[in-house]
C-alpha cells in the first residue's frame, strides 16, 4: 500500500511537470488513485498497515540481551517437605550483542538486501571456569562477523543462507579441540543468538493478510524458538495482539502484546548449530532427557508505524522441566528456567 502512494505521487508530479496524457501514465494514475482509495478505506475501518521500511545506506543499531535464571532442584520432594533444607542449585547466564543493519540494496517493489554486522558480544555466567584459562563462549567469536538477509516489505526474511552458514561456523567453535575423549561440547549461547536474529520482524511478518491491515484488538499467531542452557530443540506458540496505537514525537507506535505456550512441534527449516554425535560438558551433561512440564509467558513490542521499524521488545517466560539422570539413582531433578529476551534501538 505504501508503494501505491509512491506510484501515485510520482505520476502526479510528472503530470505537473508538463508530461502529456500518455495512456501508460493514465493507467498508473488510475491504479494509484484506486490503491490510495483502498488504503483510506482501511484507515476508516480503524486498520493500520504494519510494514517494514528501509532507506538505503541508513544503518539501524540494536542491542539484544538474552538472560536466564536457572534453578536445578536435585530433590523436589525434599524441598516441599523440608523447606529449610534446600537442594536447589541456582545459576544464571546472559548474552548481550549489538548488531548494525545496513540496507545495501533497497527495492520497494521486491526484496531488500540488508547487511548485518555484529559489533560486540558479552557473555556472563554466574558459575563455571573464569580467569585466563577459561574458554570463551562460541558466540564471543562473532564481533566483526557479517551476514546478509533478503527481506520483503512485510518483514519476512526470504534468504537466511549467510546467517545459517554463520550459525554452523560458530557451532563448530563450541567443541573442544581435543577429541581423545570423543567430541565434547562446551556450554554456549548460540541458540540465544539464533533467537535474536532468525526471528527479526516476526510480529509483523507473521500477519496472515498484511495488505488488509490490522485493527486494535486483532490477534494472530506464530512460533518462536526456546533458547536453553542444554541441547534441545523446542518452540513456543505465540499469540500476538495489537493492543493500542500510541501517538508520540517519533510517530505512531503500534503496541503489540504477546503470550507464549509450549508448541507441539518445531518448524523443520529452523537452523541446527551442531552436527554429529557428541557429549555436553558441565552439569547438563549428566542428564539423558528433559521432558518439559510447562511453559508460559508474555511480552510487549513497540513498532513504529510511520518509520516502519521496531523500536524495542521485551519477552519473558518461565519453563519447568524434569531432568532424567543417567544410572539407577531414581532421582528426577526439577529445572525451572526464567528467560528474558530484549531488543532496544540504539540510534
Amino acid at each position: 500500500m505504501k508503494t501505491a502512494l509512491t506510484i501515485f505521487t510520482a505520476v502526479v508530479l510528472s503530470i505537473l511537470a508538463g508530461c502529456d496524457g500518455a495512456a501508460e501514465e493514465k493507467e498508473l494514475l488510475k491504479e494509484g488513485k484506486e490503491l490510495l482509495k483502498e488504503r483510506k478505506e482501511l484507515l476508516k475501518e480503524g486498520k493500520e498497515l504494519l510494514t517494514v521500511d528501509f532507506q538505503e545506506g541508513q544503518s539501524l543499531r540494536y542491542r539484544f540481551v538474552s538472560s536466564r535464571d536457572i534453578a536445578l532442584d536435585w530433590d523436589p520432594t525434599k524441598s516441599r517437605t523440608k523447606p529449610g533444607q534446600s537442594s536447589i542449585d541456582r545459576s544464571s547466564e546472559s548474552m548481550e550483542i549489538v548488531v548494525a543493519y545496513t540496507p545495501i540494496e533497497v527495492d520497494p517493489y521486491g526484496l531488500t538486501t540488508i547487511k548485518a554486522t555484529c559489533e560486540s558480544v558479552k557473555v556472563k555466567r554466574s558459575k563455571g571456569p573464569s580467569g585466563r584459562g577459561a574458554r570463551k563462549d562460541a558466540v564471543e567469536s562473532l564481533p566483526g562477523k557479517t551476514f546478509t538477509l533478503a527481506v520483503n516489505a512485510t518483514g519476512k526474511i526470504e534468504d537466511y543462507s549467510q546467517l545459517d552458514e554463520l550459525i554452523r561456523q560458530i557451532g563448530e567453535k563450541a567443541f573442544r579441540t581435543s577429541t581423545r575423549s570423543g567430541r565434547i561440547k562446551e556450554p554456549d549461547m548460540i541458540c540465544d543468538f539464533i533467537a535474536t536474529q532468525w526471528f527479526l520482524w516476526d510480529s509483523v511478518s507473521s500477519i496472515e493478510k498484511p495488505a488488509e491491515g490490522v485493527s486494535v484488538g486483532q490477534t494472530w499467531s506464530s512460533k518462536l524458538s526456546v533458547p536453553t542452557p542444554m541441547v534441545m530443540r523446542k518452540a513456543r506458540d505465540v499469540s500476538y495482539m495489537l493492543d493500542e496505537i500510541r501517538q508520540t514525537e517519533k510517530g505512531q507506535l503500534a503496541v503489540i502484546r504477546s503470550s507464549y505456550s509450549l508448541a507441539k512441534s518445531v518448524p523443520s527449516g529452523w537452523p541446527i548449530p551442531y552436527a554429529g554425535s557428541f557429549r555436553m560438558s558441565g552439569t547438563f551433561g549428566f542428564f539423558r532427557g528433559y521432558p518439559i512440564l510447562s511453559l508460559e509467558g508474555q511480552g510487549e513490542e513497540l513498532f513504529n508505524i510511520d518509520a516502519g521499524r521496531i523500536e524495542q521488545y521485551n519477552q519473558q517466560y518461565q519453563m519447568q522441566l524434569e531432568a532424567l539422570l543417567l544410572g539407577p539413582l531414581g532421582l528426577n531433578p526439577r529445572i525451572t528456567i526464567k528467560q528474558k529476551l530484549t531488543m532496544q534501538l540504539l540510534d
